[in-house]
């Protein structure tokens, strides 16, 4: 087995015989040649490196190849048509085909039948398109082995295998693991959830930490031997002892209680890795492991579980609606499965990764002009070069491992979440770690608490789905055990500041208080969706906008009118969306549905609504007061059936004027409220695709706020 042999700071290449500078590009490439050889099946004969020709291609000069790849020795010795070639970063990057220009430009000058990038976050594989001009790329699931290269049935088989058959085979086999343990274990549907939860939390910790290394049975079986040679007789079980270690790094995150332990016996538990064994998660795309995950989590908690999703397609409606923008703090403090986090941070980094292609594309043009033309080939090389550089430094705003990227401030700082169910926590952050990260800022806590970077007055953005219909019990005491801050003051500081410091203040001096005592709304109503829109408002800045799925009684129960006055009188309605009950039903849910979009108050809003309200006060005050004063004046006088007869009056007088005020302040707080019904969400009772409306309100909106 071919081994990269690193010494100091030399690599060993194989290929050249010699040793080099072990730069982080170079470790890269000698360690996919390895692949190359070992996994594919391909000779070092029939592979060379740094291989460089003189093309006029794209006004290119002396371009590079990482790595070719021929059919046999003998052609690459005959100087044939390249069968692959490959192109490696060192950067943990999303990978795009215009960060690759000379590789792909070396591909094409070759005629090469297959192109791959190649770098510390993923490998993409590409079909070379000849027909097309320029020639262009189709992206495929793998590339052939070695004894495949001559099988034109097999070629054509690989070319067929998209990305997208790769999502759904990762989901498929996610399931089936899922059923190995239902199998063999007998657990509930949700206990097995649990279970590949614990395995894909081990399988990524490890491969994380080992890089390439793919947490395989082989691997697996390896360090159980090394472990059983020095553990004790009393010592536990390897898996349940690497499971330990997992629990042990993610501490911080509070996903597992202490004594958590794998809940399935080891030859299921190797079944498993081996099912695993082909995905490195660390290596895989992810679009690819994301998506896929969602799949396995769409089949399994609404087929079996029976829980509650919001619908893709009302997510996306939202997130869109919103257009959450770079360095927008963004929460959901009822999570459930991550929906609403997962498509922000992807909506996100979108935007940078579109405002990084777009900066390259403005250096492209600055160097490769007409000037660049005339250059000869040394001069042409030195400003390939000099690309290169600029190229990798964008590269590395969207490595999640560089504190100060724009993608590490993006996962790290700007997504936050909470639920108060053990198991959604661990899913929701799951979902993001296969989406490309973001799960810090998710924890498992009551979302009408205080909880690590989760307080008030922070948040630019709000999306969430709250609980609907049940109620927060009036004996619901806050205690010692949700105060999740303590011991951890000096962190709070560090990350938080005084903002956080005093979040944990007014925590502590709430413990021992009935929960709704806590909240102005809870004196006139204990459901849940009354409490976390008081919640979300309090969690906003000023000027911060929130989008909420709310029952449609919510807007139009008589019996929550204080309530929507309440909200009326701290944030502007944006649009209201009626949305058929269809889109819920195959998520388990009955009630009618509406998307409510909100602005909490600007300054400038307060002061000119309380300024309004002061006014309309003192004005229907006035207009009133003899009236006031001569009914106070006779209630002193009279006493038994005539006095409650008069202070029934006066009781009857202050509701008219009650009335009065709040319709007056409507009507000088005047402002316009888009009012939407759509009969097609995207989806159908049973969780099919149908006509979506809600692309169009899209549309239709930001034209209106663009006016």
């Amino acid at each position: 087995m071919l081994k990269v042999q690193i010494e100091k700071n030399k690599i060993f290449s194989p290929l050249r015989k010699k040793w080099l500078i072990n730069t982080p590009e170079e470790e890269v490439r000698q360690g996919y040649i390895c692949k190359l050889v070992n996994d594919y099946g391909y000779d070092l004969e029939q592979i060379d490196e740094e291989l460089q020709v003189n093309n006029s291609l794209r006004g290119q000069g002396k371009s590079r190849a990482d790595i070719v790849i021929w059919k046999s020795k003998e052609e690459r010795l005959s100087k044939k048509n390249a069968f692959i070639v490959v192109e490696c970063k060192s950067d943990n990057v999303v990978i795009h085909p215009e960060d690759y220009y000379q590789g792909n430009n070396y591909a094409s000058w070759a005629r090469a039948k297959f192109f791959i990038t190649h770098n510390n976050a993923e490998t993409k594989y590409f079909q070379m398109l000849e027909d097309k001009l320029p020639i262009d790329l189709n992206e495929i699931a793998n590339i052939p082995k070695a004894e495949e290269v001559n099988n034109e049935i097999r070629l054509k088989e690989l070319v067929d295998e998209t990305k997208v058959f790769t999502r759904d085979e990762f989901s498929k086999l996610l399931y089936k693991c899922h059923t190995i343990i239902r199998n063999n274990d007998k657990l509930s549907p949700e206990g097995a959830f649990d279970e590949i939860s614990k395995i894909l939390f081990i399988k990524i910790r490890y491969e994380r930490q080992k890089g390439k290394n793919i947490f395989s049975l082989a691997r697996f079986n390896e360090l159980k031997n090394n472990y059983e040679e020095t553990a004790s007789r009393n010592s536990k079980p390897f898996y349940q002892n690497l499971f330990e270690k997992t629990k042990d790094d993610l501490e911080k995150d509070e996903l597992f209680e202490t004594n958590e332990e794998i809940k399935i016996r080891e030859n299921s538990f190797e079944q498993i890795v081996k099912e695993l064994e082909k995905y490195n998660l660390s290596d895989t795309g992810d679009d690819v492991k994301g998506i896929a995950f969602e799949q396995f989590l769409g089949k399994t908690f609404r087929g079996e579980l029976g829980q509650f999703f919001t619908p893709r397609t009302i997510v996306d409606f939202m997130v869109d609606i919103l257009d959450p923008k770079e360095n927008d703090l963004i929460c959901d403090p009822c999570c459930g499965s991550g929906g609403f986090l997962i498509k922000a941070f992807d909506y996100i980094r979108a935007k940078i990764e579109a405002d990084i292609l777009r900066q390259k594309e403005e250096i492209k043009n600055k160097y490769f002009d007409e000037k660049y033309q005339k250059l000869d080939d040394k001069e042409k090389q030195k400003i390939d070069d000099t690309v290169e550089r600029e190229f990798k430094k964008l590269n590395q705003e969207l490595d999640n491992k560089i504190e100060k990227s724009r993608l590490h401030n993006l996962s790290h700082n700007c997504i936050y979440g909470s639920d108060a169910n053990p198991r959604m926590a661990r899913t929701s952050k799951m979902n993001m770690i296969m989406h490309g990260d973001g799960h810090g800022g998710v924890h498992h806590n009551d979302g009408l608490l205080d909880v690590n970077g989760i307080f008030e007055n922070r948040f630019d953005i709000i999306l969430t789905n709250p609980p609907f219909g049940s109620r927060v019990g009036k004996d619901h005491k806050i205690t010692d055990n949700d105060n999740k801050y303590k011991g951890k003051e000096s962190y709070i500081k560090e990350k938080f500041g005084d903002a956080g410091l005093n979040a944990i203040s007014n925590l502590e001096n709430n413990i021992g208080k009935n929960l709704i005592e806590t909240y102005e709304t809870g004196s006139f109503s204990t459901l849940t969706e009354v409490l976390f829109m008081e919640r979300y408002l309090r969690l906003l800045k000023q000027g911060g906008k929130m989008a909420v799925v709310l029952p449609e009684g919510f807007l139009n129960n008589p019996n929550l009118q204080k309530v929507r006055e309440y909200f009326e009188g701290r944030a502007k309605i944006e649009l209201i969306v009626s949305i058929p009950q269809d889109v819920f039903i195959a998520s388990g849910a009955t009630v009618k549905p509406s998307l409510v979009f909100l602005q909490k108050f600007t300054q400038v809003d307060s002061k000119k609504y309380e300024k309004i309200k002061e006014e309309v006060n003192k004005n229907i005050i006035e207009k009133y007061q003899i009236q006031i004063d001569e009914l106070e004046n006779e209630l002193e006088k009279l006493k038994g059936d005539k006095r409650k007869l008069k202070k029934k009056e006066l009781d009857n007088l202050e509701i008219l004027i009650e009335t009065e005020i709040k319709q007056e302040i409507k009507n000088k707080f005047d402002y316009q409220i888009p009012i939407v019904e759509v009969e097609k969400a995207g989806i159908t009772t049973t969780g099919e695709k149908c006509e979506n409306e809600l692309l169009d309100v899209v549309k239709e909106y930001r034209k209106y706020k663009s006016k």
